[in-house]
């Protein structure tokens, strides 16, 4: 995470997300930042887990990409060929549309400068899902009301999530560690996200969620029960 002590002052929720200032000030030492310096090591992760289990993935979408390194390491680990990124803060959008982060030309790729929220108004009952979305440090800033809304329509169009967000733990460490105070994150408790959780998704592994919308224990692909929570 950055070491910058606080964040704009400026209102930055909602669904326009976060302004050119937000990301100028707090993603200055990407060096430090984790999914941005580490992203081909998460990204490697996420291939091997699914690789061990020979689950296919094709299909990805990302549901804020932020300045996309963690979605261009995920896409160049597996080539899919079909692949999403959601982002609605103008800033990050424009920044990583000006690189070629897609590995494959003729994949079905594109870029939408949309919130989750929109996203999950624009699918309809019969849109195609993908084989694994990334949700990575975005929960924090929805509001419960948005969470129960976004997270059944994510299980229906995800078969997996890889998914990470801070809880009040989390965030405390930062103002502790790094002296940063996320002003515009929702400080929320482990049980709070595992309860949000549990109704839509499996836990399968360390950051991967399998959806119960199209599994259950009989036809997993993840069938070390113990693990299974």
């Amino acid at each position: 995470m950055s070491t910058k002590k606080s964040l704009p002052k400026s209102n930055e929720l909602g669904e326009k997300g976060f302004s050119e200032s937000y990301w100028s000030q707090n993603y200055d030492e990407p060096e430090e930042m984790d999914g941005i310096a580490n992203a081909a090591h998460h990204a490697r992760y996420i291939k091997t887990f699914f690789d061990v289990e020979f689950v296919d993935i094709s299909s990805i979408i990302d549901f804020g990409f932020g300045l996309g390194f963690l979605f261009e390491a995920v896409l160049k680990e597996f080539y899919p060929y079909r692949a999403v990124g959601l982002e609605p803060s103008e800033h990050a959008f424009n920044t990583v549309k000006k690189r070629q982060i897609n590995p494959v030309q003729s994949a079905r790729f594109s870029l939408k400068k949309q919130s989750i929220q929109k996203w999950a108004e624009s699918v309809k009952p019969k849109s195609k899902w993908f084989d694994l979305g990334l949700c990575t440090s975005v929960f924090q800033y929805l509001s419960e009301e948005d969470l129960q809304i976004v997270l059944p329509i994510i299980a229906r169009q995800v078969k997996y999530l890889y998914f990470s967000v801070p809880t009040d733990r989390e965030l405390e460490r930062q103002v502790r560690e790094l002296d940063f105070y996320d002003q515009f994150a929702y400080r929320r408790s482990k049980k709070f996200y595992r309860d949000l959780i549990k109704p839509h998704f499996t836990i399968i592994g360390s950051r991967v969620l399998e959806s119960k919308v199209h599994f259950n224990e009989d036809n997993s692909f993840f069938t070390d029960y113990l693990f299974r929570d």
